[in-house]
């Protein structure tokens, strides 16, 4: 009776070491893989700009929402107007969650207004972890220019300052020529707004479009609270208040036809995420979730939320799953639509 009661209690002992050991060696699953890892996350766009500053300011915080806490840091891969970087996590980078994007919203659509498209990846496909803001963006010139209204837009010619095809700041300016009639002379060529805006100061431009209008106050406050720059027009599916308060008009007042209005509609349905991240279309669910989760819990943080006060940015969240839909739709436009907006935004 006793040696059996022993046997009993050392067999359980054996097992329960065998469990405890176990459990010490083998992982947790998804909820430790971050542990002691990095997190990339790749900027498509030129450092000092409004993409760079939103993903540094996020990745300041965002790690201690992750279970395993791990290290962000941020590497600039600008190029094909934000297309380079979410080309490379697709296609280069680890399939792990490890190397994340943050492209320009306009490489995204990109491939479904290009008439030979080269992105190299599929929008569609991309997993969203969600955007930290959603926005109007704006026409500009400087104080100095003739054109000083979206009026004179319509009558005077204004030199603009653009990346490449693709980029917002040509897209816009095309579309706005194409649909009011603005007489903009698009000259490309720039590395981002940082470079363009630097020209526009220099005297070589009047003004450029497509700039987002959480980025020129947060990389130009001097601009607006000095008065040294026209906003002609606000374009987003929302006006922004702040804009309208300011007596900016909405580009809408300005087209002349339906078509017209459906072709803007397209084009800016992409600023309903714009500043948004990316992981690769293979990364395991688990990994996902965990960062469209961390990434919902960040949007609501404290320490984040005064960190983008300060720094001027604006955060109108949107979580990962309804950006997911929102380009599954986007892929599903009519093709008259695709393809009278492909003339628009056409060099």
């Amino acid at each position: 009776m006793n040696h059996e009661r022993l046997r009993r209690q050392l067999l359980i002992m054996i097992v329960t070491a065998a469990l405890l050991g176990a459990a010490a060696i083998a992982p947790a699953g998804a909820a430790d893989f971050y542990a002691g890892k990095t997190i990339e996350i790749l900027v498509g766009s030129a450092a000092g700009g409004g993409f760079d500053i939103y993903a540094r300011a996020l990745a300041r915080h965002w790690g201690k929402h992750i279970p395993g806490h791990p290290t962000i840091v941020v590497r600039n891969m600008p190029g094909a107007g934000g297309a380079r970087s979410a080309a490379y996590v697709s296609t280069v980078a680890p399939k792990d969650g490890t190397v994340l994007a943050a492209p320009m919203p306009g490489a995204i659509v990109g491939p479904l207004l290009d008439d030979k498209p080269e992105a190299g990846f599929d929008p569609a496909k991309l997993q969203y972890i969600g955007t930290a803001d959603s926005g109007v963006r704006v026409c500009v010139t400087m104080a100095k220019s003739k054109v000083k209204t979206a009026a004179d837009a319509l009558t005077t010619k204004a030199i603009m300052g653009a990346t490449q095809p693709g980029g917002s700041s040509s897209d816009y300016a095309y579309m706005h020529r194409y649909t009011s009639g603005a007489k903009f002379d698009v000259v490309s060529g720039y590395q981002g707004m940082t470079d363009t805006s630097l020209a526009m100061e220099r005297g070589e431009l009047d003004g450029t479009c497509g700039w987002d209008w959480s980025s020129l106050k947060s990389m130009k406050p001097d601009w607006i609270r000095d008065k040294r720059v026209n906003i002609l027009f606000q374009v987003g599916l929302q006006p922004d208040p702040e804009l309208t308060a300011m007596g900016v008009p909405e580009i809408w007042k300005f087209l002349n036809t339906e078509e017209d209005r459906k072709v803007v509609e397209l084009v800016a349905s992409q600023q309903v995420f714009m500043r948004f991240f990316v992981a690769p279309p293979a990364t395991p669910p688990a990994q996902v979730s965990l960062l469209r989760t961390a990434f919902d819990e960040t949007m609501k943080d404290a320490d984040f939320l005064r960190e983008a006060e300060r720094q001027q940015l604006s955060i109108k969240p949107l979580s990962g799953d309804k950006v997911q839909d929102l380009v599954q739709r986007m892929y599903n436009t009519p093709k008259e639509i695709v393809d009278r907006t492909k003339r628009a935004i056409s060099p």
